[in-house]
C-alpha cells in the first residue's frame, strides 16, 4: 500500500539507526514495492515505515531498473551545475512538475552488512537519489519548486483525485 499525499507522515525526517534485521525488511519490502510499480526510486514512508533506507535505481537508461538499497543515505556532495528535470511521486500519482537540482551527487550509505559505502550518481540517477533522500528526509519534492508550481500541481492532483 502506497501512502498518498498529503500523508503526514510523508513530512516526516527518519533517524538514522543501525542497520538491523527489521531495517533490513523494511528495505526487501521497499525493492518489492518499487519493483512493482516500476518506480525509478523510492522512500521508505513511501509504504509507511518513516526508516532511514531509499531504494534507487542507478541504470543509466531509463528504460531498466537496477535498484540498490541505501541505508542512512546522505548527500555529502553536489555538483555546482543545476538543471531542470521532471520529478513525480507515487504519493501523489499523476503529476510532474520540473525540479532544478545539481546535475551529479556524491551519496554516502550503510550497506546491508552495516558497512559505510560511497557512491557517485551523475544525472536522472543522482535526481532520483537526491529525490528519495530528501523524502527521507521529510522533504517532499513539490517544496522543491516555486508556490505557483506546487499550487498547480496540487490542483490538478486534486482534479485527477476526484475523478
Amino acid at each position: 500500500m502506497i501512502v498518498l499525499y498529503p500523508d503526514p507522515r510523508l513530512g516526516q525526517a527518519a533517524s538514522p539507526r543501525s542497520v538491523d534485521p527489521s531495517l533490513i525488511a523494511i528495505g526487501d519490502r521497499l525493492r518489492r514495492a518499487a519493483e512493482e510499480a516500476q518506480a525509478y526510486g523510492l522512500a521508505a514512508v513511501h509504504i509507511g515505515a518513516v526508516g532511514p533506507v531509499v531504494v534507487v535505481s542507478v541504470a543509466t537508461d531509463r528504460l531498466e531498473r537496477d535498484y540498490r538499497l541505501l541505508y542512512n543515505p546522505e548527500v555529502v556532495a553536489v555538483a555546482d551545475e543545476l538543471a531542470a528535470g521532471v520529478e513525480g511521486s507515487v504519493s501523489l500519482p499523476g503529476v510532474e512538475v520540473d525540479v532544478v537540482r545539481p546535475v551529479w551527487a556524491q551519496v554516502r550509505f550503510d550497506d546491508e552488512a552495516g558497512g559505510r559505502q560511497e557512491l557517485r550518481l551523475e544525472g536522472f540517477a543522482a535526481r532520483v537519489a537526491q529525490h528519495e533522500i530528501d523524502q527521507m528526509n521529510g522533504v517532499f519534492f513539490l517544496e522543491r519548486v516555486s508556490r505557483l508550481k506546487r499550487e498547480m500541481a496540487l490542483k490538478r492532483f486534486r482534479k485527477l483525485s476526484a475523478g
